[in-house]
């Protein structure tokens, strides 16, 4: 079916944007509530829709409704039509009121969230009309689907996915390896040299993620050494803090997260010459998708803050 003029008169956005609608909500019906306007409405906009482009595109049952094939095709292309205008708008927004916008901005529970807070920090005193959403994805997979969904303008988190992705620019600021923790309180954090053999006998908390656990033995092995007594395996973060902080437990901290908060969290770096490499930190954004001026305001601040913050000494790069 050629893009022609006459396509172009008849393809309406209303019509695109209740189709979307139905799709999600799987319900003509529900669409309707939801758009505020009568079901038989709902469905002439996606008949009309149907003949226009040639092709169903729901598929009723008395389940609901769900797009076909070619609804699909049309709903991804649309999304980013409609997502193009919006950020259109917002950049004319921006232009006519710099101080004011939104940044939507994906990330993981294992992010640096000391870092985080001081960008928004640093931006709020000089933009105090920002407005921000942090979604926090429970996985690294859904935090990606998440910007190529478009419904977040940037991933700021630890860059675990494949970075040769051809649809996705990555800028790494800065590497961030683990290292053991204690609490405050601990003798291991009192003394001013250990020997990595001393830990071995002690009772640690391991994170149970498998390529974390696999590079934390890799990395005692390369030592001569057996893996210490892991009697907690846990992903949780904060729980690895907490834990660590009782003194009972040694754990693994990311270097700019211990120097960021450890304090605060009652931990610091016990004195011993162990590092394990892990992923970077970065930004990641969508190639074909262009950077709204608030998005771009938040990139530049985040480079400033992590030159001139705490893990401004550790090695940064860019690709």
């Amino acid at each position: 079916m050629p893009w022609d003029e006459r396509l172009h008169r008849r393809l309406k956005l209303r019509d695109l944007y209740v189709l979307k609608t139905a799709a999600q909500r799987g319900s003509l019906g529900k669409a309707a509530a939801q758009l505020a306007i009568s079901q038989p409405a709902v469905s002439k906009s996606i008949t009309d829709l149907e003949q226009v482009v040639g092709a169903r595109l729901l598929d009723r049952s008395r389940q609901g409704v769900e797009p076909t094939p070619y609804g699909v095709a049309l709903l991804k292309w649309s999304s980013e039509a409609f997502d193009d205008l919006k950020r259109g708008v917002e950049e004319i927004d921006f232009l006519a009121d710099p101080t004011a916008g939104h940044v939507r901005l994906g990330t993981a529970e294992g992010m640096v969230g000391g870092l985080i807070a001081a960008v928004i920090d640093r931006l709020l005193r000089q933009y105090p009309r920002l407005t921000f959403s942090i979604i926090q994805a429970p996985t690294n997979d859904l935090q990606y689907r998440d910007l190529r969904e478009r419904n977040v303008d940037l991933i700021f988190g630890r860059l675990i996915t494949q970075m040769a992705d051809d649809d996705l620019d990555v800028e790494i600021l800065f590497e961030d390896p683990c290292i053991p923790m204690a609490g405050i309180g601990s003798k291991w954090t009192k003394r001013r040299a250990i020997e990595l053999a001393e830990l071995v006998d002690e009772p640690w908390c391991f994170p149970n993620d498998s390529w974390m656990s696999s590079a934390i033995a890799k990395a005692f092995r390369e030592r001569g050494l057996q893996l210490p007594r892991n009697i907690i395996s846990t992903n949780a973060i904060q729980l690895q803090y907490s834990l660590a902080a009782t003194g009972q437990v040694l754990a693994m901290a990311t270097a700019a997260r211990l120097k960021l908060f450890g304090k605060t969290m009652g931990v610091k770096a016990v004195p011993v010459d162990f590092i394990v490499s892990t992923y970077p930190t970065g930004i990641v954004t969508l190639k074909k998708r262009s950077i709204s001026p608030v998005t771009q305001l938040f990139i530049d601040c985040a480079r400033r803050v992590v030159r001139s913050s705490a893990v401004s000494a550790m090695h940064r790069r860019t690709v």
